[in-house]
């Protein structure tokens, strides 16, 4: 194994003249911090073990001690964790993680699936060493059901270890667990247990693969739509680590830091295990995700000599736009690979009712608004469970039998956000869109990142459709408006979108290595130039081909598409082409993310959360709320709950379709 962290042994290395040092940095009043972070973070675990030894020897003390003694907070947390070895480490984790009236699952999640064989077998040892019990047995004492069971048998240590793949096993494999759950009615979850906790981590991958060509879907978007709970997050982080350890890290490290305060008990337990082994590749694989570097966010949610030790333990600042390291060129490469592999099935949260009777939708609604007072609640449940179809169905009718208009009518009796959200689902697709692209553009200021969602993941036919909407209602042509309210390159990029003539069809691989070479060489010219030849390519291309060619632009360039958008351009012009590469490479996702930053801090931007809920509810708000669960860490039911009020929250949350 080829170890690539960021703390190695030091040279010279003398552990007496170290615990010299450290009891000289503890004597008299005060402490000299700096002097205990730089010589502990300048040592390897196995030089802290040689300095814990020579200073009981030189002073007659335990370190460890005198360290709990003489710091305090999340810094005396990071120092002595340091110094313990890494299984002691690990035991001392689980066993916080099972105490108490809660179960830290992801704590107990993280560890287990992340630790070969060798270093569970340790963990296990020192925690019996340590607290005189067993960890199967706490193990199972704390937890319950198909998570208990997985956890268990990752407790084992006996995953295959070795290099040689039977092909013939990798099929039956891959077939078993396609049977075991996308062919049948329920999930057989100890075959997913047996496979996923037993097999080596070069076998799964092949399986993974397999499972993809058998399903049309991901292992992971199976374990998504089969699996729930702590048993589904647990067998997803099977899956990250097996794609990738250093990816599964980063997302953790991401997740302890990002929104309000900071999960410290994870960003420490991180940073000290993966420092001696693959803390560069972490820092890639981090870099690639989120468009940042792990130094500037550490520096960021941290303070004081907490901060410093954790900066030691990192590294270094990573510049954005720099070539890869070999394993984060690897993974960006299969990334976009997985991403042309995978055919998402896209699930709605809003289907046709079974039995709608427009009339008797149409009269329920009339009731509900004649007199004194409005019935909400019947105007929610009939328009939020009916299909956009239907809805029209009864709009007609409500003027047929009654010679009312209803959308007038909904205009005059309801308010504020209630009323924007039921006019917005009374409106077919297209009339929406065109009146949230004229939203978009009315007034002083322009909302141009609505300009840039509507535009990117609308098809040929509804971009068409949107068109003649627009022309309909504001008797001007929707690219006129834009030409009017936008400028330069952003102008152009959006104006090239409304065409609605994106290309269709399938990869050709030799036309998509010629486009993925224009872009590397496109990235050495000038600004005006290269934003006008990744326009050509990104507005124009179809997304299969754009998967392939981004995937070969990594290749060419040793360097990620992502990055080179967020490093090289700004403002609109960037904002359209980076919401262009993260649609093609997974549009639930970039909903996901516009959803968290329309309810993200102080206020909501509720036009965007409508604007969404509203067009995706029949398409795919569903693979949505999976994405934004994934990557938030809670559930968009919960964000939408915490983020409104009163009926436009019934409403919002009837849209959303559960919790998950």
């Amino acid at each position: 194994m080829v170890f690539r962290g960021t703390i190695v042994d030091a040279p010279d290395f003398d552990p007496t003249a170290d615990g010299e040092s450290l009891y000289n940095a503890m004597k008299g009043m005060g402490s000299d911090k700096d002097a205990i972070l730089d010589l502990v973070t300048s040592r390897s675990n196995a030089q802290r073990q040689e300095v814990i030894s020579a200073y009981k020897c030189s002073f007659g003390k335990d370190l460890i001690d005198d360290l709990k003694y003489e710091l305090t907070g999340k810094f005396e947390r990071l120092i002595v964790s340091l110094m313990r070895t890494p299984a002691y480490h690990d035991a001392k984790e689980i066993h916080d993680a099972l105490q108490g009236a809660g179960t830290n699952e992801r704590c107990l999640m993280e560890v287990l699936v992340s630790r070969n064989n060798q270093q569970i077998r340790d963990m296990v040892a020192a925690y019996r060493d340590s607290y005189g019990s067993d960890m199967e047995e706490d193990v199972i004492g704390d937890t319950s059901g198909h998570f208990k069971k997985m956890l268990i048998v990752l407790l084992q240590g006996t995953r295959e270890e070795s290099g040689v793949v039977n092909a013939d096993l990798v099929d039956q494999d891959a077939q078993d667990l396609f049977a075991a759950g996308e062919e049948q009615w329920g999930t057989d979850e100890a075959k997913f247990i047996m496979i996923l906790g037993n097999r080596s981590v070069t076998h799964l991958r092949m399986v993974f693969d397999a499972y993809e060509k058998i399903a049309e879907v991901s292992i992971e978007d199976s374990i998504k739509s089969e699996l729930s709970g702590d048993f589904e997050r647990l067998m997803l982080s099977v899956v990250q680590c097996i794609r990738s350890v250093p990816m599964f890290f980063a997302r953790r490290l991401y997740m302890s830091m990002k929104g309000l305060g900071t999960a410290d008990d994870t960003l420490i337990r991180i940073m000290i295990c993966r420092s001696e082994i693959d803390m560069l590749d972490i820092r890639e694989c981090f870099r690639l995700r989120y468009e940042k570097s792990l130094y500037n966010m550490i520096k960021e949610d941290t303070s004081g000599d907490y901060k410093r030790t954790l900066l030691n333990l990192c590294g270094g600042d990573d510049d954005l736009a720099g070539e890869f390291f070999p394993e984060a060129a690897q993974i960006a490469y299969k990334m976009w690979e997985l991403s042309a592999m995978t055919k998402i099935q896209l699930k709605p949260t809003l289907r046709p009712a079974s039995s709608c009777d427009p009339s008797a939708d149409a009269q329920a609604l009339r009731k509900a608004m004649k007199g004194f007072g409005t019935d909400e609640d019947a105007i929610i449940d009939i328009i939020a469970q009916r299909s956009n179809a239907q809805r029209q169905e009864i709009r007609q009718t409500f003027k047929s039998l009654l010679g009312r208009d209803l959308m007038k009518d909904l205009k005059s009796e309801l308010s504020k956000n209630l009323e924007r959200v039921i006019i917005a689902l009374m409106l077919t697709p297209a009339e929406f869109d065109a009146k949230m692209m004229q939203k978009a553009m009315e007034g002083a200021g322009t909302d141009e990142h609505a300009l840039i969602e509507i535009l990117v993941t609308r098809t040929n036919e509804e971009i068409q459709a949107m068109n003649v909407a627009y022309k309909h209602g504001y008797k001007k042509s929707l690219e006129d408006a834009i030409r009017s309210d936008t400028s330069g390159h952003f102008c152009r990029i959006l104006v090239s979108l409304v065409q609605g003539a994106r290309e269709d069809g399938p990869v050709d691989d030799e036309r998509a290595n010629a486009d993925a070479q224009e872009l590397a060489d496109a990235c050495i010219a000038e600004s005006d130039d290269m934003e006008m030849k990744f326009m050509s390519i990104l507005c124009t291309r179809s997304f299969p081909h754009l998967r392939k060619v981004f995937q070969e632009f990594v290749r060419c360039s040793n360097k990620d598409i992502e990055q080179i958008i967020k490093k090289e351009m700004s403002g609109d012009v960037r904002n359209a082409f980076f919401a262009i590469v993260r649609s093609v490479k997974n549009q639930p996702s970039y909903f996901a993310d516009r959803l968290y930053k329309a309810m993200k801090g102080l206020g909501t931007d509720d036009r965007a959360l409508i604007r969404i809920l509203v067009s995706r509810s029949e398409i795919d708000l569903f693979n949505i709320r999976k994405e934004f669960k994934e990557t938030q860490d809670a559930s968009l039911h919960e964000f939408i709950q915490g983020d409104t009020s009163g009926d436009y929250r019934k409403t919002m949350l009837m849209l959303c379709g559960g919790e998950d």
